[in-house]
């Protein structure tokens, strides 16, 4: 008797509809030995049917199936990506039918005897004055723009109305006409709340006393936050702990525009996580991470440039207005209550950085051409100020928050340099310290505290100049080469405070330079983090929040625990 009569046996139970794999292997098992107890088998059938159980009992022992079932589970369960919606674009319908050529021969047509006019070649050296030659219309709009013409989405009404209802609102909470600095003062009073600058990752670090007894105003005796700089930014007391505890969640990475990502900026207000990027394309998006609305994911993108995005500043007096330069030479002006992107300025030149002095709204500096900074008034519309302080473009801009009038530029010529402003004039540029490397210079900031500058350069080194002239000077090796395809690392970017530098690195992950020690001290990794960091942005009133963005369009924020 075979095999496939013992299984069809009418003793044997009938198969059901839905077992667990493990639990048949088990039942063919028995049904396997009833039939080795009732019949006489040869020494092969018994051996066959042995390793069968073998073979049986060693799949459940593994637990292969319970496995797959788990992994199965877990990939249904993966966290999708965030990312903005563009609407494909419109292709112009053709008025007249494409006509295809055809030879006089093929239509059955003599061929044309009239020949060349006779006067061909006089006609052939003489050109009419009155002809010029057509240049190609410039695809730059020489004027302003509508939110609603530059958005790229799909509902372009329904989410523009969100997004500028959500500004306005963050404007309007943030008191439009009050500087930032008193914002920030207002955090730290009896009033406002020091928590509001705090995540909940940072209370179990240190306790808060208030000293009723000076004015009712609060002291802080000892706490992991402290206002110390005359701008009103936060300071913290050195901790490794809050450091470690920065933790990177699956829904706080989203990917916001196409293309390489050249800015990343927070808008700087407690109450609503709102971050503003541009790319190389010309594309500014907003990513609102708060936002419940699952259709747009809170990102909203619009294009209002032709070229790479180059600077983006948020108003200091409204949040409602954001200013953004280009390589195109165009400086505009998003107006959120008018719903429209205005032209500030427009040039030849590529203006490649875009800053303004603390406190100072009226005015913006910006670089133009190679080694060019322009001063800008906004309320007369025309340059006050115009210098050449370098021989290549000037990278970055910045100034510093003790004494505004101190300006640092970076740039490709391998210099940074910091200027006083009150010294310069047309005829006098002479620097109060020059850094030298050996490469570009891709970014120069000071610290929070004003008391030192980070220089990055292409030349694998993070430079720290320090001291009461910036006449200390050291240099730490880091890895600052990512190719052509990607954004340069060298923008390291400070903390909240002057104790640590955030720059991106080749293994996905962010290092964290420790100036004191002048090395790196741990480096930030995420599973989540799919990308390489290259351009950041630290959250002005959230310790702990620090923005990164990659030249794949997405952008990681990373936050306490």
């Amino acid at each position: 008797m075979s095999i496939s009569h013992w299984t069809q046996s009418p003793n044997s139970p009938p198969p059901s509809k839905k077992k667990n794999p493990s639990s048949s292997l088990h039942s063919c098992c028995k049904v396997l030995l009833s039939i080795m107890a009732s019949q006489k088998l040869t020494d092969y059938e018994r051996q066959r049917l042995e390793n069968i159980k073998r073979n049986a009992e060693m799949v459940a022992a593994l637990k292969l199936h319970s496995k797959a079932a788990t992994l199965s589970a877990a990939t249904a369960k993966r966290h999708r990506m965030k990312t903005f919606k563009a609407s494909p674009e419109k292709k112009p319908k053709t008025e007249t039918p494409i006509v295809i050529r055809r030879s006089l021969r093929t239509r059955g047509m003599p061929p044309d005897s009239k020949g060349l006019p006779d006067d061909f070649s006089d006609n052939f050296d003489k050109t009419p004055k009155s002809v010029s030659v057509i240049k190609p219309q410039s695809p730059r709009v020489l004027g302003p723009i509508s939110m609603g013409d530059a958005f790229s989405g799909d509902d372009e009404t329904e989410s523009n109305k969100m997004l500028v209802g959500t500004i306005l609102s963050i404007a309007k909470e943030t008191q439009v006409g009050v500087s930032v600095k008193d914002v920030k003062d207002e955090i730290f009073s009896e009033k406002g709340a020091l928590g509001s600058c705090k995540s909940e990752g940072f209370e179990s670090l240190g306790t808060e006393k208030v000293d009723e007894s000076l004015s009712g105003k609060r002291k802080l005796v000892k706490g992991v936050v402290k206002n110390e700089y005359l701008d009103g930014l936060v300071k913290i007391e050195k901790s490794d702990q809050w450091l470690e505890s920065l933790d990177l969640k699956p829904e706080n990475v989203a990917r916001l525009l196409p293309g390489r990502i050249m800015v990343v900026k927070f808008f700087p207000c407690s109450s609503v996580r709102m971050i503003a990027a541009g790319n190389k394309f010309g594309n500014i998006a907003f990513w609102n991470v708060d936002s419940n609305n699952e259709k747009e994911d809170g990102i909203y993108l619009y294009r209002p440039h032709t070229g790479p995005i180059s600077g983006i500043l948020i108003h200091q007096h409204s949040m409602s207005k954001i200013y953004s330069s280009c390589y195109d030479g165009f400086i505009r002006l998003m107006d959120a209550e008018k719903e429209v992107f205005d032209l500030v300025h427009s040039c030849d030149d590529t203006i490649f950085s875009l800053s303004q002095q603390p406190n100072n709204s009226e005015t913006l500096y910006f670089a133009e051409g190679r080694g060019g900074l322009k001063v800008w008034d906004i309320r007369t519309g025309k340059s006050s100020k115009n210098w050449m302080l370098h021989e290549d473009r000037i990278n970055t801009i910045n100034f510093n928050s003790q004494n505004p009038n101190i300006m640092a530029t970076s740039s490709t010529d391998g210099t940074a340099c910091i200027w006083d402003l009150r010294s310069m004039s047309a005829h006098k540029l002479k620097t109060l310290k020059t850094v030298s490397h050996s490469r570009a210079v891709h970014s120069a900031y000071f610290s929070p505290s004003g008391s030192s500058l980070a220089t990055t350069s292409l030349d694998n080194k993070v430079g720290i100049i320090s001291g009461v002239n910036f006449e200390d000077a050291c240099m730490i090796y880091h890895d600052n080469w990512t190719g052509r395809w990607l954004s340069s690392f060298s923008r390291g970017i400070w903390g909240w405070d002057d104790s640590y530098i955030f720059i991106g690195n080749m293994k996905r992950g962010v290092d964290v330079i420790s100036p004191s020690q002048k090395r790196s001290v741990m480096t930030l990794q995420s599973p989540e983090m799919s990308a390489i960091p290259c351009r950041f942005d630290a959250h002005p009133y959230k310790i702990g929040m620090l923005a990164g963005a990659t030249s794949g369009g997405q952008v990681y924020l990373w936050t306490p625990c």
